[in-house]
């Protein structure tokens, strides 16, 4: 079964993200991004659930930071933020997220659509186009 770990400060949409996914994937989730970056280098998900607007340290300073480690500089990163302005999207591939997925999550498609392609690239061994 494959890995997504769950980096989201809101228990409430981690609750709801565990719903969605548990059937379906092994989850490991963090409240806090302090925590991921600590744990997951030893124990790599094959994908990342990304709050961009964690307390602390937001979700771009976290992927940076996972992104320092050789074992998770390849897995897919999907972010999760309420940010829905134009050029958001834009800006958060251009920082190295492969997808966005925008909340609150109201279609669970859209969530699985995004993981299954961001799994599909990670076997593929191909990142996601540039934004256009």
């Amino acid at each position: 079964m494959q890995s997504i770990a769950i980096i989201e400060d809101n228990e409430d949409n981690r609750l709801l993200l565990k719903g969605i996914l548990e059937d379906f994937f092994r989850l490991v989730e963090f409240d806090e991004g302090a925590a991921a970056i600590a744990a997951l280098p030893a124990s790599p998900p094959d994908l990342l659930l990304l709050d961009i607007s964690l307390p602390g340290m937001d979700g771009l300073a976290v992927l940076r930071a996972l992104r320092e480690f050789p074992q998770l500089k390849i897995v897919p990163a999907i972010a999760l933020t309420a940010h829905a302005m134009d050029g958001d999207r834009e800006r958060f591939l251009a920082a190295g997220f492969d997808d966005y997925v925008a909340k609150p999550i109201v279609d669970e498609t859209l969530l699985l659509t995004a993981i299954q392609r961001g799994l599909a690239r990670a076997q593929s061994g191909n990142k996601p186009p540039p934004p256009v």
